[in-house]
């Protein structure tokens, strides 16, 4: 078995794939998937796993060098900005429109949808190097 925290086999296999400049999203219930990119459903209830529980076990394996949210996130769900920034103290930060953000997941290795149930809680993970 594996020793690391990341033992979902789906999402384990997404990063050990993944190389520099490459992107993994993680999102709400509610975030539309395009049928393109590969979705890794982890929801089983509302809240279950939460967004942020979910972020945290990905950061354990992924070297993340620049983070994408939605730019309404700072209006609409700022408590959750709080959360993320400071899982981030040192990552840039980049601020989209929503509706841009849908239309990169055309580009992720994949999207791992929890069930978390609040607004604009959704991000876009840009692989860095680890050397």
């Amino acid at each position: 078995m594996k020793k690391t925290q990341v033992i979902n086999s789906d999402i384990s296999r997404v990063i050990s794939q993944m190389g520099h400049f490459d992107t993994l999203s993680i999102g709400d219930a509610g975030m539309p998937v395009p049928r393109e990119t590969e979705k890794i459903d982890l929801a089983v209830s509302k809240g279950i796993p939460s967004f942020l529980q979910v972020l945290d076990n990905v950061l354990t394996e992924l070297e993340v060098q620049r983070v994408y949210l939605a730019e309404e996130i700072k209006t609409q769900n700022p408590a959750q900005l709080k959360a993320i920034e400071e899982r981030f103290p040192k990552t840039e930060l980049v601020f989209i429109p929503h509706a841009e953000m849908k239309q990169d997941l055309r580009k992720c290795h994949a999207f791992i949808r929890t069930g978390e149930m609040t607004p604009y809680s959704n991000i876009i993970l840009e692989s860095g190097v680890t050397f």
